[in-house]
């Protein structure tokens, strides 16, 4: 391995492809080395701007000797062929969210990555920002005492707004996709919930197209029970002009609220007394952050430090998605496996 994390760009598709793009370049220990795109236009654009050569041929592109890495931007209906061609070639993996549209898939996947030692990542942001990190600490240590439930919100006015042109109509056709709002949107409180609460007992889901707008679900909430006995609540929109996205979770000792305007996160527990005082608890320190998503896969490519999310999580987020959609077009109650 050389000093250098070498990468080959997989699609410009995504919205934060351009995003990660910039993060390559900034990184000393990360070199991009080419773009491939089925979009030829897209892809032509992005190799110009990184100063590296396009491709239209995907084998090529991860099949190159001088490349060690990956990072898939594609459309999700695609994500899956890229991976399978990476591992085989023997390619390191950073992937957008969603790892896969199904389970099926997605099993696929991690059987075929964990039969080596690449370093393989999804990117999840949400297990890196302080607030989060906190929460998390905060249930494991049992400051609120047994979970009962979570409530998480994301939205934002993407549909109203029509935010999805050209390109990027992809993520608004549910065969490439997976779905609409909680399929793309939703995975960040989706794989949160999933993170904290564990696996997932059954699902059941309402979502419905609002705007009209686009062909696929806008706004939709989402009810699941965990084996732990916890309930989560996914409510995800692109019909969501203004107001919070809070996290809620709430335990048989107290509360912790993030997102409330003004105050960033609070808190409210029998185990976290002001004294003789039962009172809201407000953070004056919050952890640290984590490193990127990226920073930390080429962290662990170059030194075989951890990476903060794994194929497998990728793996459980789909099938808490697959399941919450499944129950919204059967119109029944979902039931997981292992």
């Amino acid at each position: 391995m050389a000093d250098k994390v070498r990468i080959a760009m997989m699609s410009m598709a995504h919205a934060h492809a351009e995003g990660y793009a910039r993060q390559v370049a900034e990184n000393p220990e990360a070199k991009m080395i080419c773009v491939w795109d089925d979009n030829v236009e897209r892809g032509k654009a992005a190799a110009q701007q990184a100063g590296v050569p396009y491709t239209d041929d995907m084998d090529a592109a991860i099949g190159r000797s001088d490349v060690d890495a990956v990072i898939v931007n594609a459309p999700t209906a695609q994500h899956k062929e890229i991976y399978l061609k990476a591992i085989k070639a023997g390619k390191h993996v950073f992937t957008e969210k969603a790892l896969t549209i199904t389970t099926k898939d997605a099993d696929e996947v991690v059987a075929a990555a964990k039969r080596t030692s690449l370093k393989f990542t999804v990117s999840l942001p949400n297990r890196t920002r302080p607030e989060t990190i906190l929460i998390k600490d905060l249930v494991e240590r049992g400051a609120i005492g047994d979970v009962t439930m979570i409530r998480a919100r994301v939205g934002h006015q993407a549909a109203i707004d029509r935010w999805f042109k050209g390109g990027q109509l992809w993520f608004v056709d549910e065969k490439a996709a997976g779905g609409g709002a909680m399929f793309d949107l939703g995975c960040h409180t989706t794989d949160f919930i999933r993170w904290v609460m564990g696996p997932p007992k059954s699902a059941v889901a309402i979502m419905n197209n609002f705007s009209g707008v686009y062909p696929i679900d806008d706004n939709g909430v989402a009810i699941v029970e965990f084996k732990n006995k916890g309930l989560g609540i996914l409510d995800s929109s692109f019909v969501h002009r203004s107001g919070p996205n809070l996290i809620e979770v709430f335990g048989t000792e107290g509360y912790i609220g993030r997102g409330f305007p003004g105050q960033n996160i609070v808190i409210q527990s029998r185990k976290l007394r002001a004294g003789d005082m039962d009172a809201w608890v407000v953070p004056v320190k919050l952890p640290d952050p984590k490193p990127s998503i990226m920073q930390a896969w080429i962290s662990a490519i170059l030194r075989d430090t951890p990476l903060i999310t794994t194929v497998e999580d990728g793996r459980n987020l789909t099938q808490l998605l697959e399941g919450c959609y499944t129950a919204w077009h059967t119109g029944k109650k979902v039931e997981f496996g292992a």
